[in-house]
């Protein structure tokens, strides 16, 4: 794609890597069939090819993002599937993270829109503030047809999503747990932030078979939430913010005790943890440091599966509906790695139609478009659900949650199963399944 930048804007790093990726860009459309709001509206501004025209038009023109780039822009889940069809390696997540920045300093958005997003930005990367505000989401939840007859659908989403359940106290940070017998390595966890009091279990799972397999785990204090759900809705200044405190935290494990890898329980985190070294680039203080922990990061499935066999005990027959997030099939290309280690388990796991396809999650998409987000919610449990598994593992809070609010089949995190399998507790959603005698399955995965 020929661009047209002065040089003078092209001295601006970030107009500068713009550049790179729309010239790199050829028209193709191949984006088009595996972007999931191409498929649902099947309007060319509503593909990332598309987005990429008003894109280049908006950073050429130097000009005010307007309201019909907004709603495009918006309409984006950045899923990442164009990322992996693209056969030009067109890098479309920096490009719509720096269009996204774009909007938001020159956009003035309309007053529901700039509360709701507010509140959004300060609650969710905050644990104790968003167990409160669960508490009153979770009271107000009855007023969620209201707000949709007054016009206000996200607002509607965002109670209707609200736990009804007392949430958890977020554990702190700054705590190592021993590993068992020998130990093998040491790790770094990052507690993150909803996860932290709305599954705080996942963690936990995690820390039992790190442990139990001969790793020390440190959770560094001054480690908190990743900054994905700020940098995704351009809130610049506070997403990095997040990662400073991150590569802080974290460096400082890396140059004292020393780390093997610095692990990540939702993949929407560890993706964007992998791009700090970009994110902080132009930094002087933080560009080396950012990159060194960037390198270190891991999923969790990613390194259990490195580590080979892990230790097994019989587990139930159980069929496992393996959902994919995005950020993780098609934000850190892992996609193999966890599927084989359920199935190194005894797991029998099998993949659902339309894999490639985002569950409507995305960070907060499912509240900014409860419209779009609720039909690919739809179309992703009937794909599950026409599995016909016992349980739908998936390795992002988001995802579960989504996934979890339309289906009555239990939603796990895959490090759940592995904790189970490898003398953890039974899952609390999966006790109907645990009945003994236990009859040994042997490992199956299917095809990816």
């Amino acid at each position: 794609m020929k661009t047209e930048f002065s040089l003078a804007r092209l001295a601006d790093p970030a107009i500068a890597e713009a550049d790179k990726i729309l010239r790199a860009c050829v028209h193709c459309g191949f984006c088009t069939a595996t972007c999931p709001t191409y498929v649902l509206l099947g309007d060319e501004l509503d593909s990332p090819r598309g987005r990429i025209y008003l894109i280049k038009d908006m950073l050429e023109a130097d000009r005010p993002a307007a309201a019909e780039e907004v709603k495009h822009l918006d309409r984006c889940l950045s899923c990442l599937s164009c990322m992996t069809t693209c056969p030009s390696g067109v890098h479309y997540m920096h490009l719509v993270d720096h269009a996204r920045v774009h909007v938001e300093e020159t956009y003035r958005r309309p007053w529901h829109q700039r509360l709701l997003r507010g509140l959004l930005v300060r609650v969710i990367p905050n644990p104790s503030l968003f167990r409160l505000a669960s508490r009153g989401a979770a009271l107000a939840r009855p007023l969620a047809p209201l707000m949709e007859r007054l016009g206000l659908a996200p607002f509607a989403a965002m109670l209707r999503l609200a736990p009804t359940r007392p949430l958890s106290a977020p554990a702190a940070s700054g705590r190592v747990v021993a590993a068992e017998g020998v130990r093998r390595g040491r790790v770094a966890l990052l507690s993150g932030c909803v996860q932290r009091v709305l599954s705080p279990e996942i963690n936990a799972a995690a820390v039992r078979v790190l442990t139990r397999h001969g790793y020390e785990v440190v959770m560094p204090a001054g480690e908190g939430c990743c900054g994905s759900l700020t940098h995704h809705m351009g809130d610049e200044a506070r997403a990095l913010a997040s990662a400073r405190a991150n590569v802080t935290a974290f460096a400082a494990e890396l140059d004292g005790a020393g780390l093997d890898a610095i692990l990540s329980t939702a993949s929407g985190c560890g993706t964007t943890m992998k791009d700090y070294g970009f994110m902080l680039r132009t930094d002087p203080a933080f560009a080396a440091p950012a990159a060194r922990v960037a390198a270190a990061v891991r999923d969790i499935g990613e390194f259990l599966y490195g580590l080979g066999d892990l230790r097994r005990r019989p587990v139930p027959s159980v069929t496992v509906a393996y959902q994919a997030p995005c950020s993780l099939q098609h934000g850190q290309k892992v996609v193999r790695q966890p599927k084989e280690v359920l199935a190194r388990l005894g797991f029998v796991v099998r993949d659902a139609a339309e894999g490639h396809l985002c569950c409507g999650s995305a960070g907060v998409y499912n509240i900014l478009q409860p419209e779009l987000a609720g039909r690919l919610r739809d179309r992703k449990i009937a794909n599950l659900e026409a599995v016909g598994a016992d349980v739908i593992a998936a390795a992002n809070i988001g995802c579960i949650t989504q996934i979890a609010a339309g289906t009555a089949r239990p939603v796990l995190h895959p490090i759940e199963l592995i904790d189970w399998a490898t003398g953890g507790p039974v899952p609390a959603a999966c006790t109907h399944l645990d009945a003994s005698p236990r009859e040994v399955r042997t490992p199956a995965v299917a095809a990816t």
